[in-house]
């Protein structure tokens, strides 16, 4: 892992700065909602466009990586990231500012995408699995520190805009004088979703849930935190979240390794439903007007029994066994694919997880305008019913597939595009990089013909199972 650390420090400490303007940025836009008053709907839409930005750009940026080149096309979006958050204080209305989620989080899926290109240029089949290992150490570290910064300054204030436009500025130094070469960037190619549902009906399905559940618990979740506790509380609420995904990540899926993966699909998503049921206990306390947008940091210690504690505990619950159905889902469909067939339907995956996501915020904020914060439990126990009802459906249609003809559960970050996830994944081999090829692109002088480029490759393929 230290090797691992050596070749891509500079990108991955460009990948952790993101992720803290990211995490920032996101819970910030989602409270200051609350602070304009702009209604529970209306939040859903603005959240909302933050998914349909990162579902466009997924499309758009690989073929501006094609024209333009990695360096540039970095610089650029991270420009347009450090200037978009920049605008919410300026202009304070909902229109203009789901305009600019939409740009937001087209620039994010962009930087993503560099960044996970120049790691994977990085990468050797030795190092893939560390590399992998780190970016989601990195990701989770960097989403959870920027929670906490929202205790530092007032959300009604400019300051914390101000801090998101700064780090997104510093990501890009180290990224960009790190001396990498541009790497080449093959976009996968897709897998129709027509086909791959009549592969994988559950894992297609439930990719569009598990978005939808996402959209839902991180989208809305510090605007519900805010108006259930205030700010400090909404910090440590999507906190929780995050770290229970990270903790409850690889114990699920090394379950599903062993266990029918289906079984454990349909599991995680009832405890989402029961943890969810318990989440109603927790009654709107009808304080929001009385609230100040800032408060001091709460001592957790001072009542560990508090309902605020209790509700974090609920946080970190959902969080762990809602976000590794993210990764189980790719891996029971990647269960009856070969490796040719995994990098085509990445894509299309990816594409059902985005059209969730921007979803699910406007549910949930049409619920928690109709019912109340318990709104917020009442939409997550909703889709996740029906990803359990559609499992159970499945199972019966379909005998299970033998433990040990089950792929390896490979942990995924939700923010991977899809050639990241397909390229860094440890248990595909990939043809090493020549060293000499390496150098020779590297070297001024040294010209290339196209008769000699190299072919984009593939991993080599496993046979898919034949019981489909």
């Amino acid at each position: 892992m230290i090797s691992a650390l050596k070749v891509s420090w500079a990108l991955f400490l460009g990948l952790g700065l993101i992720m803290v303007g990211n995490g920032l940025g996101g819970s910030l836009v989602g409270i200051r909602t609350q602070v304009e008053d702009f209604g529970n709907t209306l939040t859903g839409f603005v959240v909302a466009g933050y998914f349909a930005g990162f579902f466009l750009g997924s499309a758009i940026v690989p073929k501006m990586l094609a024209k333009v080149g990695h360096v540039r096309v970095f610089a650029a979006l991270a420009a347009l990231a450090s200037m978009t958050i920049l605008v919410y204080p300026l202009i304070i209305d909902p229109y203009v500012w789901i305009l600019m989620r939409i740009l937001t989080g087209l620039a994010y899926a962009g930087l993503y995408i560099v960044v996970e290109s120049w790691l994977n240029e990085k990468a050797t089949n030795d190092t893939r699995g560390q590399i992998l290992a780190i970016y989601l150490v990195v990701s989770m570290l960097g989403l959870a520190s920027g929670q906490l910064i929202l205790n530092l300054y007032d959300p009604a204030n400019f300051q914390l805009f101000t801090i998101v436009s700064v780090m997104i500025s510093v990501a890009a130094l180290p990224v960009l004088i790190s001396g990498a070469r541009a790497p080449e960037f093959t976009a996968p190619e897709s897998l129709g979703p027509i086909k791959l549902f009549k592969i994988s009906p559950l894992g297609t399905v439930g990719m569009v849930m598990v978005g939808a559940t996402a959209g839902m618990l991180i989208g809305m979740g510090p605007a519900y935190a805010y108006k259930m506790y205030g700010t400090s509380f909404a910090s440590l609420f999507m906190v929780a979240i995050f770290v229970g995904g990270f903790l409850f990540t690889w114990p699920i899926g090394k379950l599903s390794d062993i266990f029918d993966r289906r079984k454990v699909i349909v599991l995680s998503a009832s405890a989402c439903v029961l943890i969810g049921i318990l989440g109603l206990i927790f009654q709107d306390p009808g304080n929001l007007n009385n609230l100040q947008t800032y408060q001091e940091f709460y001592p957790i210690g001072e009542d560990l029994f508090s309902n605020r504690n209790l509700l974090l505990l609920i946080a970190l619950l959902f969080g762990g066994v809602a976000m590794p159905l993210y990764s189980l889902c790719i891996a029971h469909t990647n269960d009856y694919l070969n490796s040719k067939q995994m990098v085509a339907a990445s894509s299309t995956m990816i594409m059902g997880n985005g059209l969730g996501a921007m979803f699910g915020p406007n549910i949930a904020g049409f619920a928690m305008d109709m019912f109340g914060t318990p709104g917020y439990f009442w939409s997550l126990i909703a889709i996740n019913l029906i990803f359990v009802g559609f499992g159970i459906y499945r199972m019966t249609r379909r005998p299970s597939l033998p433990a040990e003809q089950q792929g390896p559960f490979v942990a995924i970050d939700s923010r991977m595009s899809a050639a990241g996830v397909t390229a860094l994944r440890p248990d595909l081999e990939w043809p090493e990089t020549d060293q000499d090829s390496d150098l020779m692109h590297c070297h001024p002088d040294f010209e290339v013909d196209e008769d000699d480029a190299p072919e984009a490759t593939v991993p080599e393929a496993k046979p898919a199972p034949e019981n489909r």
